[in-house]
């Protein structure tokens, strides 16, 4: 008899990097903070995770990271005098990021050891439960969401599932690259098998133009994998180095993503996010026409 596939309940979100791209503007405030149009680039991970149904959210921070965490609370002062003055529908949008108590966990990252370190910080709050990783620079717009369709194939496959994305032969060591296997149907579409990853490989050396975006699903074996601590590219630890440890004892799968994808952790992909995101509002496009002419 096989195991039933446990739900995806919980997503970790790194948050904890120093944001230098954007200095001087991330010395007081988190770049994870940085509004894109009207909302935090961080509001937008935690809204596509609520929308795949994920109930639980971990954030791995660091220092400076308080204003994120007054985000997704209370404002007394401000809810107050809104209240006062009749503004229910400003209300509203500043109680909308509110969950149930204990739903948003904290843990700190204190050092800035990479993304697999991040990942295994929040180890004790994973538990041995499958959990999904998003990475809030990477800001996704689909219909359905990204995390929603991983998550219909998870349910049908169960493993580790991750997101990837067809890049350009001079941009894979930019990224982890995915050797691929066969193609598997699923209800939601087809997915492929993941053969191999390879940490930002040159072109020569890429086995596939199939690189990983920030959003993984994976099983709680990733943190045994991720506390060996072993460097990899970049002197970090590398959520990808763990994963490839993972090929060939549990199903893994890539979901090929085809939506707008925008990395907000560069100042030109966070100004291009804000601009076609206001090219989509009725009210700001043409106005917004008329500036850039």
């Amino acid at each position: 008899m096989t195991n039933p596939i446990k739900p995806v309940r919980k997503i970790v979100l790194p948050v904890a990097g120093l944001g230098t791209r954007f200095l001087p503007a991330t010395k007081a405030i988190p770049k994870e903070m940085l509004p894109v149009l009207d909302r935090p680039l961080i509001q937008y991970a935690v809204e596509e995770a609520l929308d795949a149904g994920i109930q639980d959210i971990i954030f791995v921070t660091g220092r400076n990271k308080q204003v994120m965490e007054d985000h997704f609370d209370h404002a007394f002062e401000l809810e107050k005098i809104l209240l006062e003055r009749g503004k229910t529908e400003a209300l509203a949008i500043s109680q909308s990021m509110l969950q149930e108590e204990g739903r948003i966990s904290y843990v700190r990252q204190m050092n800035p050891h990479g993304l697999g370190h991040a990942v295994w910080c929040a180890r004790e709050i994973v538990g041995d439960e499958p959990f999904a990783v998003a990475l809030p620079d990477e800001l996704l717009q689909s219909k359905p969401g990204c995390l929603k369709k991983m998550i219909d194939v998870y349910n049908e496959l169960g493993g580790n599932i991750i997101a990837t994305l067809k890049v350009p032969d001079q941009e894979t060591s930019n990224y982890g690259i995915v050797a691929l296997g066969h193609t598997v149907q699923t209800t939601g579409g087809h997915c492929t098998e993941v053969k191999g990853l390879v940490e930002k490989p040159k072109p020569s050396e890429a086995p596939s133009n199939d690189a990983i975006i920030g959003r993984y699903i994976l099983q709680p074996e990733v943190m045994q994998a991720l506390s060996s601590k072993e460097i990899g590219a970049g002197g970090e630890i590398q959520l990808t180095d763990a994963m490839a440890k993972m090929i060939g004892h549990q199903a893994f799968h890539t979901v090929e993503y085809t939506g707008g994808r925008y990395d907000c952790g560069s100042k030109i992909g966070w100004l291009t996010a804000n601009i076609v995101m206001a090219m989509e509002d009725p009210e700001l496009a043409q106005k917004l026409k008329d500036v850039i002419g």
